[in-house]
């Protein structure tokens, strides 16, 4: 029994070294985020918040392009333009 604690603690130790020595040799990643495509940043019409362009949903009304962040705002911003009588 003591040979197999022995063995047990023997296999942990050979294994905390293996894997000492491999998070050496492993090359490190940079922190940067990678960059985007774009970095434009524009504004959705319904909550005000800044999404990435590419991220947005985009709705053309009126000739105009706008963007949300997410079907509900758009749902409710396009509500909100039938219930004002200009239209915003």
């Amino acid at each position: 029994m003591i040979r197999l604690i022995y063995y047990a603690i023997l296999a942990y130790v050979v294994y905390a070294v293996y894997r000492f020595f491999q998070n050496l040799v492993k090359p490190r990643g940079t922190t940067e985020p990678k960059p985007r495509a774009s970095e434009e940043m524009v504004k959705d019409e319904s909550c005000d918040t800044y999404i990435p362009r590419e991220e947005a949903l985009r709705e053309v009304i009126g000739g105009r392009e706008y963007f949300f962040c997410s079907r509900e705002c758009r749902k409710k911003y396009v509500e909100r333009r039938k219930n004002t009588p200009a239209g915003r």
